[in-house]
């Protein structure tokens, strides 16, 4: 099967800060251009089976976000720094196209988007998959508070695996059947030499206002968050809290699915992003 993204980036965008950030081209269609960011733990290739579904309508993207793939990165870390590539992104993107572009985001990727929305009228709306802000009080604030000295624990005992497979286990809600696939094959040591970001990401997630819910509640673009009728509770109890505060805000569920429905249910996800990216 023929990998649905080339292998060099089709273009390189310099962020605000001047990063350049990697953008992948899957497919060339007339429809609504759609840019796919990923989550936390991986780059642009995560998108290998939704991609070819969505793009033989439309313009497809996927980018690397910083420290990823074929990025670069640039130090200080923060979460606006994300939200600020994405939004160079998609008005690189809209230019080239002279359309505005749907932004589809996967977990941390999705908040990174739902961000960069409030910093770009290039962006005309967003899918989040489980992406929304979880409480920062309680029970679910406390088992992430625990979970992130973990894995830094880990880290600074050199384990990448540990790191990589704590979070896709807790934060995730990956199986042990998931987990030991996962592990078993080519991508994991890809996957594991990313644990230093997955551990600034987190930190970014339980302590950055900039996207934190009441930041968030601030995007008047339409915006649909997706869960998973099998993810954690918190991430469909996260995606209800934020679209409460949304101007236009829509929720759906794919039967079925857990976090990681792009790869589980990529034709139900492909449906769910050409439909929103046509105004649905």
């Amino acid at each position: 099967m023929t990998p649905p993204f080339p292998d060099a980036p089709s273009l390189l965008v310099p962020s605000r800060d001047g990063t350049a950030i990697a953008v992948f081209t899957a497919g060339h269609g007339r429809g609504a251009p759609v840019l796919l960011v990923h989550g936390t733990g991986s780059d642009h290739t995560t998108w290998r089976a939704v991609a070819p579904l969505v793009s033989g309508e439309r313009p497809v993207h996927a980018l690397d976000r910083r420290g990823r793939g074929a990025s670069d990165d640039t130090k200080p870390y923060a979460a606006e720094r994300e939200a600020e590539d994405i939004a160079a992104a998609a008005a690189a993107l809209a230019a080239n196209h002279g359309a505005t572009i749907t932004v589809v985001g996967h977990s941390l990727g999705g908040r990174f988007a739902l961000a960069a929305a409030l910093g770009t009228d290039a962006i005309a709306r967003v899918l989040a998959y489980e992406g929304a802000p979880g409480s920062r009080t309680g029970a679910q604030a406390r088992a992430h508070e625990a979970l992130l000295a973990r894995l830094r624990a880990h880290l600074e005992r050199g384990d990448q695996d540990a790191v990589l497979e704590a979070f896709l286990r807790e934060a995730g809600g990956l199986r042990a059947s998931e987990l030991g696939a996962f592990r078993a094959s080519d991508l994991w040591p890809r996957r594991a030499a990313t644990a230093p970001l997955i551990v600034r990401e987190m930190d970014a997630v339980l302590h950055d206002d900039a996207i934190g819910i009441e930041a968030l509640a601030g995007i008047t673009q339409p915006v649909l968050q997706v869960t998973g009728s099998r993810s954690p509770a918190g991430f469909r109890d996260g995606a209800a809290a934020l679209d409460a505060r949304l101007a236009r805000g829509r929720l759906e569920v794919i039967e079925g699915a857990r976090h990681n429905a792009h790869h589980t249910h990529p034709d139900a996800f492909a449906r769910a992003v050409r439909r929103f990216a046509e105004g649905g």
